[in-house]
């Protein structure tokens, strides 16, 4: 069954994979959000789900996360990333507690909880485009008390007070799509020694009897080459 966990402290080696945590994250209108700080990945394959980011201090509760394919390279900060998010939308997440990925449940209902806000709110994707952005005036329909995506009742109520002042609703653009080479090849290299990244997991090593002769041919090639 699938687990989730992050990184912590566990580095790759010297020229081993370009690292992406220490990298600015950035939102619409170029609004410095934080620094990525870690990734939240599943244990039994290595793909990333998120990115937790490090704001520095302008959040309450320090840390946020974004689903990785919300990301993109950043158009004017070679290195970084941009995310199509404000400040004040991303104080309306619900608040991103490290422990929580610890256990599955608590992750479930994270999870939950922080899905309904970004589908139900102003974070959501505009119909017809590859990109996301804050909706216009004329796309948010009257409030009816369903959520704006139609689908699901919001945890958080849209106040009517607009989150994003008019005049202040830029766009990432659309040829930042997709979240680039330097973090596909981070994930694909922690895919491949995910086995050493999730060695003080619990949940993994109860299940490291059960480890198939395909994972250890694959471990085998790894360290011949």
């Amino acid at each position: 069954m699938a687990h989730f966990g992050t990184l912590k402290s566990f580095r790759f080696s010297e020229g081993d994979a370009d690292d992406i945590r220490g990298t600015t994250l950035y939102g619409l209108n170029d609004e410095k959000l934080g620094k990525i700080d870690d990734v939240i990945f599943d244990h039994s394959s290595g793909d990333i789900h998120y990115a937790v980011v490090d704001t520095g201090g302008w959040l309450s509760s320090k840390k946020f996360v974004v689903p990785s394919e919300r990301l993109s390279p950043s158009d004017k900060h070679e290195g970084n990333y941009q995310v199509a998010l404000t400040k004040k939308q991303i104080e309306m997440f619900p608040v991103y507690d490290e422990k929580s990925v610890e256990s599955s449940e608590s992750w479930n209902n994270y999870e939950e909880a922080y899905s309904t806000v970004w589908e139900g709110n102003e974070v959501q994707h505009r119909a017809g485009s590859d990109h996301d952005v804050t909706p216009t005036d004329d796309e948010v329909p009257p409030d009816t008390g369903s959520s704006i995506a139609g689908t699901r009742q919001p945890v958080l109520d849209v106040t009517p007070e607009r989150l994003v002042p008019a005049g202040n609703q830029a766009e990432i653009p659309v040829s930042s799509t997709g979240v680039g080479q330097r973090w596909l090849s981070f994930e694909d290299r922690l895919r491949q020694r995910r086995r050493e990244a999730t060695v003080g997991c619990l949940t993994c090593n109860r299940t490291t009897g059960s480890e198939t002769a395909s994972d250890r041919e694959r471990d085998e090639q790894r360290k011949a080459s």
